[in-house]
């Protein structure tokens, strides 16, 4: 299933991660995990926040997923089930008139 993941990264623990270099190390190492179709980066509500849209195979990943971003970032994750315009196509097709 595709999905949105949200993280939001508490400001004090992001900026010791930057500080110490291992920032770049766990984006990078979360990214090659995920292999997301999409990746964006941005501020949301004052906090540093990480979209990726990737294919869940399984909601088991979750944790190995989610932790790297608890542990090490405080972030606080979303998951979002989400469609992208094939899927919103496949689906109203479905619809009965």
């Amino acid at each position: 299933m595709r999905v949105l993941l949200k993280a939001s990264m508490d400001t004090e623990k992001t900026n010791e991660a930057i500080r110490n270099g291992t920032l770049p190390k766990l984006i990078e190492e979360s990214l090659e995990q995920i292999k997301p179709e999409a990746a964006y980066f941005t501020s949301e509500n004052g906090q540093r926040t990480a979209y990726l849209v990737f294919d869940m195979q399984d909601s088991s990943s979750m944790p190995a997923i989610s932790e790297p971003f608890f542990m090490n970032l405080g972030a606080k994750i979303t998951y979002t089930p989400v469609m992208n315009r094939e899927d919103l196509r496949k689906g109203l097709s479905q619809l009965g008139r």
